[in-house]
């Protein structure tokens, strides 16, 4: 993450020095010789940190006015006082009114290096807290779980696309893990010392889309109000369901996309941000744009790199680690043992279709922890799960039993079996290979099976 640091001094030489000083050690520096080029400047573009001289000529605010102005718009952004004509009055007041710290003149180099250096290192700290608390209550995956080919494929994926700065897109089924996807893409890149913005699009009212998304340039007492583009400058901004943003504010996010600007509501200046844009969806888009709820335009420059995430029914052979890997974390959330868990529940967890994707099995798991009665011996079995996870095809089943009941046993038997093989070679969409592990045949065997009771469609 680049730093840039706003010098504003009314003395070329001195704005000179501290310049020349900062970037010999690798920082970037822009300068302003007043408040209003300094109000400018910040108004178009946050800097990571404000070196700011308390007396200034010329300039409609002294140091200590801009200070204040500083902390009403920005107040994350740590700011230097500097002056030659200090003070202990005059930094003990600076300090109080939002001053990281204060620094006379003449200074020494090493004293300014370490002082920004310090002040740069307690607004990562800041950051990384606050996001802290705001997911305090979350649980949250570092990595995707699973040794099936689709999740191995998808994390090669990641690990390409992250290092880039290019925008993604993230398509995959609701519950399916795609804001997974996107944090992973943001940490292994190169804003992961940025923040990491959600963007809940489809929450968003559509009389405050812009206003969430841009900001407002109308102040609510003396503070801006700060739009999620400009929380995530030099990090990532996630659109989640990225169709529910209304068509005008789509294309006002066109522009702020491809050129990294725009303005906020009822503002005139250009704000310049520096944010990789990543976006999902669950919903087909092609039909989206047909339909008029995305705009083709912005959907072209938002799938410069498209993501697929596969529904948990896709991904069958990852269920029991999952299980495991919830049911710790779960355990560790709430203060409650790791339960153990029966072939007989898993087998009928890996049957069972899971309309909700992972986050259906995460709250299901979540919920036999908190249920669980804690004994040692306890083994959780079929029982301990949710109805509508262990009815499914109850109705077909009850036919193909009352069918059975008026055959002889052999072929009640080759009844059962088909309809058996079928609705297995179905929940495992074919793919013969987990479906072998699941029924307990070699894989051979089963070939001879299924060929023999005149089942066909099966796919390795």
């Amino acid at each position: 993450m680049s730093v840039e640091i706003l010098i504003v001094d009314d003395e070329p030489d001195i704005r000179s020095l501290i310049a020349l000083t900062l970037e010999d050690e690798g920082f970037q520096t822009v300068q302003a010789s007043n408040a209003e080029e300094a109000r400018n400047f910040i108004a178009s573009r946050p800097p990571t940190c404000i070196i700011l001289d308390i007396w200034m000529r010329d300039s409609d605010m002294d140091g200590l006015e801009t200070l204040k102005w500083c902390q009403s718009v920005y107040p994350e952004v740590p700011v230097l006082m500097i002056s030659g004509h200090g003070t202990i009055e005059t930094a003990v007041q600076a300090i109080r009114l939002g001053a990281y710290d204060f620094i006379e003149k003449p200074f020494k180099a090493e004293r300014l290096i370490l002082t920004v250096r310090k002040a740069l290192h307690h607004q990562k700290i800041e950051r990384e807290n606050a996001e802290l608390r705001a997911r305090a209550k979350q649980v949250e995956i570092s990595s995707l779980t699973g040794q099936s080919s689709a999740v191995r494929q998808l994390s090669t994926a990641i690990s390409k696309v992250a290092p880039t700065s290019s925008r993604v897109l993230i398509l995959g089924p609701s519950g399916s893990g795609k804001e997974t996807v996107a944090r992973l893409v943001h940490q292994q890149s190169a804003q992961s010392d940025g923040a990491f913005v959600l963007a809940p699009c489809a929450q968003m009212p559509a009389s405050e889309a812009d206003l969430q998304l841009f900001g407002s340039e109308s102040l609510s007492g003396s503070r801006r109000v700060i739009g999620l583009l400009e929380q995530a400058h030099q990090g990532t901004l996630y659109l989640h369901e990225i169709c529910n943003l209304p068509l005008e504010t789509q294309a006002k996010l066109v522009r702020a996309v491809t050129e990294q600007r725009f303005k906020r509501v009822g503002g005139v200046v250009d704000v310049a941000v520096d944010v990789r844009i990543i976006s999902a969806s669950r919903r087909d888009l092609s039909q989206a744009i047909a339909d008029k709820t995305l705009l083709e335009d912005l959907y072209y420059r938002l799938s410069v790199v498209t993501l697929i995430v596969p529904s948990l029914r896709e991904r069958r052979e990852d269920i029991a680690p999952l299980v495991k890997y919830f049911a710790q974390l779960s355990a560790e959330q709430f203060g409650k043992p790791v339960p153990k868990f029966g072939d007989d529940l898993l087998n009928a967890m890996r049957a069972y279709d899971w309309p909700g994707s992972v986050l259906q099995l995460r709250n299901i798991v979540e919920s036999m922890v908190i249920l669980n009665d804690g004994s040692k011996d306890n083994i959780l079995g079929v029982d301990d799960l949710p109805a509508d996870v262990t009815s499914t095809h109850s109705d077909d089943a009850n036919n193909v039993l009352e069918q059975g009941l008026s055959m002889a046993l052999r072929d009640a038997r080759e009844l059962f079996e088909k309809y058996y093989m079928t609705a297995q070679l179905g929940r495992f969409d074919g793919n013969i290979s987990q479906m072998a592990k699941f029924v307990g045949m070699e894989r051979s065997a089963l070939h001879r099976k299924l060929k023999t009771l005149d089942i066909v469609g099966e796919q390795e």
